[in-house]
């Protein structure tokens, strides 16, 4: 068929605009407003509910720059920014976890949003939480939730055998909490169960209360591992209590957290060490009248200290509204809708302010012993160690659970850790 030039005209206009309807990162839509994508990896209903909220008084508030949000999922985030990075359709705003930023930071897919942040709110993150998400001299992240390791215990299992009952003020020590275990077992009961599926995160930023760290970083910039005494303090008291007092149970040492609670409210475990944020499955799943308290991880020669990876707001490189995109991350975070992201996610937030807040510090759910442990978080021992995700999975996580299991001992746990560990990162400081 013969095309006319009018026919010729309209299908060159079609083709402009499909090829501008086909362009990612955010850019402006036909009308001329800006359309930011925010890939939100809030999963549970009241964390969906306050990120959904905000996004859309947001919207309500800014008509020229419209923000989409966009679901996405802890299970596969990694491989699936990448695969977008690489493939040039990266989000706008991209949620998180500081742990999970060295590589894209170093690859060049984050924006460094040194000069993009407002001065307020730099200065209401503490710089130990700024620490977690800086890399080189850049910033590529603004740290925003966080949450402590707690014991959550039995309160009527504790109460009865008369045991002192830890606080922020006056924790446990490391063997202080031993011995309460083995006085807390018996009768079919585990004084506790440690779910270490995935041991390495648990023990690694448990073990900064013990001196620990791990990772040594040289004057070259180099990073090696030394498996010292700080180290061993936190899986020795874990092996111990599972082989020599058996006041921990062993079956748990494979389990995710939430595979001990039908056990915890059936009261096979007195205690179950688990990220502050399950509180709120187990204020859900627990049955009518079972009493639980949250009670401080115990404190070892630097105190409560422990390494936590915070959760993130970045900005892709490719975003040609990255202005825009960190107007959105500093009214996502002002001091009140901080407060809301953190009661949603159960979880802490980074900001002095909204620490503040009262709904943060009632004793219900034990919000008020997280808060206390605030103060006392520090970036995790990895944070921006090149390599750690192959370390941790072909060294580290095997290597402790056969420890764990009884398997392998100490000195053979030390040797896979530093020889084996050392080779693996040497392949990334080349």
């Amino acid at each position: 068929m013969t095309r006319t030039p009018t026919r010729i005209l309209t299908l060159f206009a079609c083709a402009v605009l499909l090829l501008a309807g086909c362009s990612g990162g955010g850019d402006g839509a036909d009308d001329g407003r800006i359309t930011l994508r925010f890939q939100s990896l809030a999963w549970q209903d009241e964390s969906v509910k306050a990120n959904r909220e905000l996004v859309r008084e947001w919207n309500a508030g800014h008509p020229d720059v419209r923000v989409e949000y966009v679901q996405g999922s802890w299970d596969s985030v990694h491989d699936q920014l990448l695969t977008s990075f690489e493939g040039g359709e990266a989000p706008d705003i991209i949620h998180d976890a500081s742990d999970d930023l060295a590589d894209f930071a170093y690859g060049g897919y984050l924006a460094d949003l040194t000069e993009l942040l407002p001065a307020r709110l730099k200065s209401d993150i503490p710089e130990r939480s700024w620490e977690t998400v800086t890399f080189g001299d850049g910033i590529y992240g603004v740290p925003f939730l966080q949450e402590p390791r707690v014991l959550i215990a039995n309160a009527t299992l504790l109460k009865e055998s008369g045991v002192r009952i830890p606080t922020p003020e006056h924790p446990w020590t490391w063997p202080e909490f031993r011995q309460v275990t083995k006085e807390l077992s018996g009768d079919g009961t585990y004084g506790v169960a440690w779910p270490l599926k995935e041991p390495v995160s648990a023990t690694l930023n448990l073990s900064l209360s013990t001196g620990g760290k791990l990772f040594h970083r040289g004057a070259d910039g180099k990073v090696t591992v030394r498996f010292e005494t700080g180290d061993q303090v936190v899986p020795r008291t874990v092996h111990d209590q599972v082989d020599t007092d058996h006041s921990a149970s062993p079956t748990t040492l494979g389990s995710g957290g939430s595979d001990t609670l039908p056990g915890f409210f059936a009261g096979k475990y007195a205690m179950v060490p688990l990220g502050f944020s399950y509180r709120q499955q187990i204020e859900q799943q627990a049955p009518e009248g079972f009493d639980w308290q949250v009670l401080p991880a115990p404190a070892g020669s630097d105190g409560l200290a422990q390494g936590v990876s915070p959760q993130t707001l970045s900005i892709a490189e490719d975003s040609p509204h990255k202005k825009e995109a960190a107007a959105f991350v500093d009214f996502l975070l002002q001091p009140d809708n901080m407060v809301r992201l953190a009661l949603g996610d159960w979880m802490l937030p980074t900001g002095e302010q909204a620490l503040k807040d009262p709904a943060l510090h009632t004793d219900e759910h034990g919000w008020a012993t997280g808060t206390a442990l605030a103060e006392h978080l520090r970036p995790a021992p990895a944070q921006s160690v090149r390599g750690y995700a192959e370390w941790k999975d072909k060294v580290a996580t095997p290597a402790l659970q056969e420890y764990y299991s009884g398997a392998i001992g100490m000195d053979e746990l030390r040797h896979r850790l530093e020889e084996d560990g050392n080779l693996v990162l040497a392949r990334y400081q080349r």
